[in-house]
């Protein structure tokens, strides 16, 4: 089976390395985004798919747009196309060139949470379920007919990075049988239930500050699903606070206002409290709640 993977960051390396290692599988091009600027010094850096790709050999293709493979695809001659996390729309003339079809993984079981943010949004929500799926892409978002799908549980206190990490690993293997089935025609793709879709956008920063005007179990789902990115935050002595790794625990008291007590500082929410176990003051390092408490003596103030 000869196919063409497109995908971009480090959520998509293990499904490339799952194509790359199976002997019946020839990946002859790998599509991934443009280098981008990243850290202190603004060095391009290649996306993590990149990178994986050029150790194993393989063509990198890097369009700005994603119709620009669309004529070196058609040559390409792939049975398939597979796809994690591309970060682009691909247009159906692009679609239509890649054999049997284009077959995504995507981190949630469909038609729940389409869009770009699954994994964010089934945590911040309270799920205690979700799943990987692979669906032969079309041009709605996330629309496309189901081949296989897996479900697993959403462990206590897992963030969205630690989440979306074991979706990948699960996904891997099930992607390399999708395309495998759709390209054999063993696995007949089936139509999703739009009626029952629901709907991920994309997060930007200003989502993910917290109200503490809410529910405290609810606070902490939202700390979990927005770390690593964007960060959950709120504002300590007039400056960002960001907030990796908190608690629902009991309390009362006016919302914001923060207790310090022998395992850290308490924050007061509408609805009990939220103990802060890890966070990062502005331009320093992460620390323990205990520390920052230690440091910043937040006892008697509000986060806003």
């Amino acid at each position: 089976m000869r196919i063409a993977f497109f995908g971009t960051p480090a959520p998509a390396v293990p499904a490339l390395t799952a194509f790359v290692d199976d002997p019946a599988v020839e990946v002859a091009a790998v599509v991934t985004n443009p280098d981008r600027p990243a850290g202190r010094g603004y060095k391009l850096t290649p996306s993590p798919v990149k990178t994986a790709a050029q150790d194993a050999g393989i063509p990198v293709w890097q369009p700005v747009k994603a119709r620009e493979v669309r004529d070196d695809l058609r040559r390409l001659d792939v049975d398939a196309c597979a796809v994690v996390a591309y970060g682009a729309l691909l247009p159906e003339d692009v679609l239509a060139a890649g054999g049997a079809g284009f077959v995504n993984l995507h981190f949630s079981l469909l038609p729940a949470w389409r869009g770009a943010a699954p994994v964010a949004h089934a945590i911040l929500h309270g799920d205690t379920e979700t799943g990987v799926t692979c669906f032969v892409l079309e041009a709605g978002m996330d629309t496309g007919p189901v081949l296989l799908a897996e479900r697993t549980a959403i462990h206590e206190g897992e963030t969205a990075g630690e989440l979306t990490a074991r979706l990948a690993r699960i996904g891997a293997p099930l992607l390399v049988a999708a395309v495998r089935g759709l390209v054999d025609r063993s696995i007949d793709p089936m139509p999703q239930d739009h009626d029952r879709a629901t709907y991920a956008p994309k997060i930007n920063p200003d989502d993910a500050r917290l109200d503490w005007r809410g529910d405290a179990v609810a606070l902490h789902n939202a700390v979990r699903a927005f770390n690593p990115v964007p960060g959950a935050h709120t504002t300590f002595a007039g400056e960002r606070l960001k907030v990796h790794r908190a608690i629902p625990v009991e309390g009362s008291g006016d919302p914001g206002v923060v207790t310090v007590t022998g395992e850290g500082p308490v924050v007061a929410c509408a609805s009990g409290a939220l103990r802060l176990d890890e966070v990062q003051p502005a331009g320093r390092p992460r620390m323990s709640g205990a520390d920052f408490a230690n440091g910043y003596r937040p006892g008697g103030q509000r986060l806003g």
